[in-house]
């Protein structure tokens, strides 16, 4: 089953759903429905952009550590097994500080110069892995307006061309031009709006992770600057 089968399908449960039960999701089929043929995107922008969301959401839960607890434990692994000691801690130990401090502590025997300068690009690339996939969830807050607006504008065709169909200006109709018109502007601006509060909370997360990983290298060539000229 293709992804807009998948679509069709859940559409066809909720309407079904509140046909059976009413309230506000039958009223939101029947505004879908009025919508127009635009009303389609839309809801594929919000499908993909909130299972997106999900995703990162889900990776970065697992990416949180207690950073400040994990320093304190390679600081006493150096202390106790040396750097293979803090290495073992780091490789069993999930998220983008432990993946950072590890490749330091692999280049920590040719200088801290060389361990600075691993943490420095592993820092770069674990934060690629952690904004992976928010272009795409920027797109959809971009886009599914966009479509509103075009649905707009298509609605606002369909009423002039009614208008000159009917030789006539009266509420009737125009009446299903610009509630398509109307409709598709609202869902689209819906659908950014929920996915742009996904968005930024999910910024705050990766800007936390980010700081983290930034302080906690500091306080790593801090100690290794001890262990060598101890």
């Amino acid at each position: 089953m293709d992804f807009t089968s998948m679509i069709a399908s859940l559409y066809n449960v909720i309407a079904q759903t509140t046909n059976e039960g009413g309230g506000t999701l039958n009223w939101l089929v029947e505004k879908f429905e009025a919508g127009g043929g635009f009303m389609w995107p839309i809801l594929v922008c919000l499908a993909i952009g909130l299972a997106f969301c999900f995703e990162r959401l889900w990776t970065l839960s697992r990416s949180k550590t207690n950073t400040k607890k994990f320093i304190i434990d390679v600081k006493r692994a150096l202390d106790d097994g040396g750097i293979d000691g803090a290495k073992e801690l780091c490789a069993n130990t999930r998220g983008p500080v432990a993946s950072v401090f590890y490749a330091g502590l692999l280049r920590a025997d040719e200088g801290l110069d060389a361990a600075e300068k691993a943490i420095i690009a592993y820092g770069g690339i674990e934060m690629s892995f952690l904004e992976r996939n928010m272009i795409w969830i920027s797109t959809f807050i971009t886009i599914a307006p966009m479509l509103g607006f075009t649905g707009t504008v298509q609605g606002m065709v369909t009423a002039f061309e009614s208008i000159k169909e009917a030789a006539q200006i009266s509420p009737a109709v125009v009446a299903d031009g610009i509630a398509v018109a109307l409709l598709t502007t609202l869902f689209g601006l819906v659908v950014a709006m929920i996915l742009q509060v996904f968005y930024n909370y999910l910024i705050s997360v990766i800007d936390r992770l980010v700081g983290d990983m930034e302080e906690a290298s500091v306080e790593l060539i801090d100690a290794l600057y001890e262990i060598k000229h101890k």
